[in-house]
């Protein structure tokens, strides 16, 4: 049996298709994240960006997010040296580390659904900024650090 395109092809090969398919739509990614100006130090909120449907954990302007929210960040190839700012638990980061894919990932469970069952989306957890009147200092939280 072959192996898997995502131990056979290093990411800066990857078609569009096979690099948009490792994403496992936890929405993780679209968590307001704050940097320590001294440290560099960054931290999640629960505070996702408002083109976040918390529903179907999909963006709901993704050919534009850029474009919309000028401090979204487009993962590329370019920039994967940088992915500090995504989770542990993310596909891209755990390839570009050397890691393999968790069970979770719907690439290997054949479901976006096992992301949710492994709790490891933002499902139930997370509030819109578009909802959101507050401090995001109050709102830092550690569950998106999960390591699969």
């Amino acid at each position: 049996m072959d192996e898997p395109f995502w131990k056979t092809v290093p990411l800066r090969d990857m078609s569009k298709a096979q690099w948009e398919s490792l994403c496992d739509g936890c929405g993780k990614c679209c968590l307001i994240k704050l940097q320590d100006t001294d440290t560099d130090e960054i931290v999640f909120t629960d505070i996702v960006c408002h083109l976040l449907d918390t529903q179907t954990r999909q963006c709901t302007q993704y050919a534009k997010r850029c474009a919309l929210v000028p401090t979204c960040i487009k993962l590329t190839t370019d920039n994967l040296g940088e992915l500090d700012f995504m989770p542990p638990s993310c596909a891209y980061r755990l390839l570009a580390e050397g890691a393999d894919l968790p069970d979770w990932h719907p690439l290997i469970s054949g479901t976006r659904d096992t992301v949710v069952t492994a709790n490891m989306s933002v499902d139930a957890r997370v509030i819109s900024e578009a909802e959101f009147d507050g401090d995001l200092e109050d709102q830092v939280v550690n569950w998106p650090l999960t390591k699969p």
